[in-house]
C-alpha cells in the first residue's frame, strides 16, 4: 500500500473520529438537564442585547441586567437569563421575563450576587446575547486593638473576608511611614475556617503607619483590600523628661496639646524654660514656643499643625536635656456632595469635592459602605490640578447607598476620609430611558 493512500485512509479516519466526538459532547449537552443548563455561552447576534450595571460590584451588591429584542415581533416575548458562577464550566437557567411593547428587558438581581460571574439572555427564534462579566470584590475587614503603641510593641490587627474563603492567603500591608512609599507586604496570614484571620506586628521605628488587609484575586473574586487604618508608633518615654499629645493623629486645621513632666531624680522641675521643637518632612526641627513648667514640673504647648510633624521638648538652658521625638500625625480633609440625593436602579449619580492641602496629581479612592458595615473601595481617579475630585457612580439596586472619598498618605500628611454622602435609589425607571444596551 502507497504512503499516500495509507495517510488518506488515515485522513478520513481521523475525520469520522471527530465527528463522532462532537456528536457525543451534543448528546451530553442536550441529556445535562437542558432546560436549565447551556454548556457554554453561545455566539451572539444583534437582535438581542445586554447590559449589565454596575459591571464591577461589592459582594452582596445588586446588579440590573437589561437589554432590547428587536425586530417587527419584539413584544411581550419571553426572555431566559443564564448566569456561570465561577468557576463553575456550566450556565444555568436562572430566570425568565418578558420584553415590554418596545422590545426592553430587564432582571435585578437584588443583593445575592457575591462571586464573579457571567450573564448571557436567549430570546425567541434562536436569539441570544453578547455574554457580559460580572467582577465581583470580597468584602475584607481590619481592625487594629490598639492604634498607638511604642517602639518595638506589639500590635494586634484581626479582619475577614466575605464571603467565606477558608484557608486562602491574606497580605498585611503597609503604606508609607518613616521606610518610603508604597503599599508592602509585612505579614501573609491566612484565613481559618470562619474566614477569619489575626497578625500581629511589631515597628521598630516611630512613626504613623497606614495599615491594610489584601484579599489576592482568586476564581471567585476579584482583588480586594480593606479600608486602611492608622497606628502612630512612638518612641518609649524618658521617664525623667516626658512628653505626649493630646490625640496622636488630628484633621488639618484642629489643633493638639503636647505635655510632659521634667523631672531630677524624682523631684519636679519647677520653674525651668523649656522649648518645643518641631520638624516637618524633610526640614531641620526649629523651636515653635517657650514656656515655663509649672510646681509639678509639667509643661504643654497648643499647636495646630497642618503636616505631618516630629515634636521635642528641650530645656532652654544648660543643662541640657530632652524628650524622645513625638510624632504627631495630621489628616488631610476631604469635602463631598452628591450631584443628586435621589436615583433610580440603573442611573448614575456625580460624586465631587476638594482635598486639603493641596493633593494635585495624587490618587483618590470613591468608598462605599458595604454590607458588612464597613467601607470598601469602588473606584479610583486622580485629584485635579486644583485640587477637586470627580467620580461617576452607577446603582445595580434600590436602597440607600452610602458613599465617601478617600486618599492615603504622602510624605506631608496621613491620608483622610471624607464625610460620607447617602443616595436614595428608587426602583427601575422605564427602560426606555436606560442607556443602550
Amino acid at each position: 500500500m502507497s504512503g499516500r493512500r495509507l495517510t488518506g485512509q488515515l485522513g478520513g479516519m481521523h475525520a469520522r473520529v471527530r465527528l463522532v466526538a462532537i456528536a457525543l459532547g451534543l448528546c451530553a449537552c442536550a441529556a445535562a438537564t437542558a432546560s436549565t443548563i447551556a454548556c457554554a455561552a453561545p455566539q451572539h447576534d444583534r437582535g438581542l442585547t445586554i447590559t449589565a450595571t454596575p459591571h464591577q460590584i461589592l459582594a452582596g451588591e445588586g446588579v440590573l441586567i437589561y437589554g432590547q429584542l428587536r425586530g417587527p415581533a419584539a413584544a411581550r416575548q419571553t426572555i431566559d437569563l443564564y448566569h456561570r458562577v465561577d468557576p463553575a464550566g456550566h450556565f444555568s437557567l436562572i430566570g425568565a421575563t418578558k420584553t415590554d411593547p418596545t422590545g426592553f428587558y430587564e432582571f435585578v438581581r437584588e443583593g445575592n450576587v457575591l462571586t464573579n460571574r457571567s450573564w448571557f439572555v436567549r430570546g425567541p427564534g434562536g436569539a441570544h446575547s453578547r455574554t457580559v462579566r460580572e467582577r465581583v470584590s470580597a468584602l475584607v475587614s481590619l481592625t487594629a486593638l490598639q492604634t498607638s503603641a511604642d517602639t518595638a510593641e506589639p500590635v494586634t490587627f484581626t479582619g475577614s473576608v466575605t464571603p467565606a474563603h477558608r484557608s486562602q492567603p491574606v497580605l498585611l500591608q503597609v503604606e508609607g511611614g518613616s521606610l518610603g512609599s508604597g503599599w508592602r507586604t509585612i505579614e501573609t496570614l491566612a484565613t481559618d475556617g470562619e474566614s477569619h484571620f489575626t497578625a500581629t506586628h511589631r515597628w521598630l521605628q516611630p512613626g504613623d503607619y497606614l495599615v491594610r488587609a489584601r484579599f489576592p484575586r482568586d476564581a471567585r473574586n476579584a482583588a480586594s483590600v480593606s479600608d486602611p487604618t492608622t497606628v502612630s508608633i512612638e518612641q518609649k518615654n524618658r521617664p525623667d523628661f516626658t512628653i505626649a499629645s493630646s490625640a496622636p493623629t488630628i484633621a488639618e486645621g484642629q489643633s493638639v496639646t503636647i505635655s510632659g513632666v521634667l523631672d531630677a531624680a524624682g523631684a519636679p522641675k519647677a520653674m525651668t524654660s523649656v522649648t518645643l521643637y518641631g520638624s516637618t518632612p524633610g526640614e531641620p526641627p526649629a523651636a515653635l514656643a517657650t514656656t515655663t513648667t509649672a510646681a509639678d514640673g509639667s509643661y504643654s504647648f497648643a499647636q495646630t499643625p497642618v503636616r505631618n510633624e516630629v515634636f521635642q521638648v528641650r530645656t532652654s538652658l544648660a543643662p541640657a536635656r530632652m524628650t524622645a521625638n513625638l510624632y504627631e500625625g495630621v489628616q488631610d480633609v476631604l469635602t463631598i456632595a452628591a450631584s443628586s440625593s435621589t436615583s433610580t436602579v440603573g442611573g448614575t449619580d456625580t460624586i465631587s469635592g476638594i482635598v486639603e492641602p493641596d493633593h494635585a496629581g495624587d490618587e483618590i479612592t470613591l468608598q462605599r459602605m458595604g454590607a458588612d458595615g464597613g467601607w470598601h473601595d469602588v473606584r479610583v481617579g486622580i485629584v485635579t490640578a486644583a485640587s477637586t475630585y470627580l467620580f461617576s457612580y452607577a446603582f445595580g439596586h434600590s436602597g440607600t447607598v452610602s458613599l465617601r472619598a478617600r486618599i492615603d498618605r504622602d510624605p506631608g500628611n496621613i491620608g483622610g476620609a471624607s464625610a460620607p454622602v447617602s443616595i436614595a435609589v428608587s426602583g427601575v425607571p422605564p427602560l426606555s430611558t436606560l442607556p443602550p444596551a
